[in-house]
């Protein structure tokens, strides 16, 4: 699945495309995804300019004068910038046409997602979907004082309170391995049970490790290409994530791999106490 980085990438890579454009049409070739499109939406965006692009956790947003565009690139989808007239392929869903330009989403699994939100509906932080989510990783309001504050009474794996985005956004499964050896925390280790010194080690290495990976374009995870079709290249400088028995870089001992909530954990024994 797409992480933050790759969202943020992906955001990063069609903001100067569509930034000040003036949406001529939207083309949706089935009625949804996760979730039905609204049916009105080429209605609501003919003719409005995309004032600017954001991002909150996963979710691109693509705001206007009178409302915003929630998208979610689901397990394996991907946006695109091309143009027009490009062909259209089994799995393009859904064009946003700017002139000779279109903002289109491929979604080969069909887990992603498209949303209208109008501005009489309220602050964009309030829709269901994101009112929930923890503080942005990469902005001011992330520091090791919240991480250790809000996990006194948090009796599960630091990993998986990580993964779980209250308190913290969008660090993945990918980022949350990769921040832990960073930080040489074992994640198995109760949130509860680390020391603020401890969180302050994690919040440096969840910052650190997701503003890499965003510099080098994300992962290549399964599908995921960015807004030029080309894949990322984080992936080449995993310390665990993926490396099941091979050597840990920093120790040499072979990184083991477990199910946590089943999702796949990867830490070095020796490295991560």
């Amino acid at each position: 699945m797409p992480e933050l980085p790759e969202v943020e990438v992906t955001r990063r890579g069609v903001d100067p495309h569509v930034k000040g454009r003036i949406v001529t049409d939207v083309i949706m070739r089935r009625d949804g995804l996760r979730w039905p499109f609204p049916a009105d939406l080429p209605a609501l965006l003919r003719g409005q300019t995309m004032l600017s692009t954001g991002r909150r956790g996963k979710y691109l947003l693509l705001n206007f004068a009178h409302g915003t565009v929630l998208i979610h690139l689901g397990m394996s989808g991907h946006l695109r910038v091309l143009p027009r007239i490009t062909p259209v392929a089994k799995h393009d869903h859904i064009d946003i046409v700017l002139g000779d330009q279109s903002l289109r989403m491929t979604d080969p699994r069909r887990f992603g997602a498209v949303l209208w939100h109008a501005v009489e509906d309220g602050d964009i932080e309030q829709h269901l979907l994101l009112r929930q989510l923890g503080v942005e990783p990469l902005e001011d309001g992330f520091s090791a004082d919240v991480l250790f504050a809000q996990t006194r009474t948090r009796s599960a794996p630091i990993k998986q309170v990580l993964l779980a985005g209250d308190i913290v956004v969008g660090v993945g499964n990918i980022y949350a391995s990769e921040s832990l050896f960073k930080a040489r925390i074992n994640p198995k280790t109760q949130a509860r049970r680390i020391s603020l010194a401890r969180y302050q080690l994690l919040a440096t290495a969840i910052r650190e490790t997701l503003a890499a990976a965003i510099e080098q374009g994300g992962s290549t995870l399964k599908d995921f290409l960015n807004v030029n079709g080309q894949s990322g290249y984080f992936q080449q400088n995993y310390f665990v994530y993926d490396r099941e028995g091979a050597p840990c870089r920093i120790c040499s001992r072979p990184i083991r791999k477990i199910l946590q909530g089943q999702r796949s954990s990867f830490y070095c024994v020796f490295c991560q106490k």
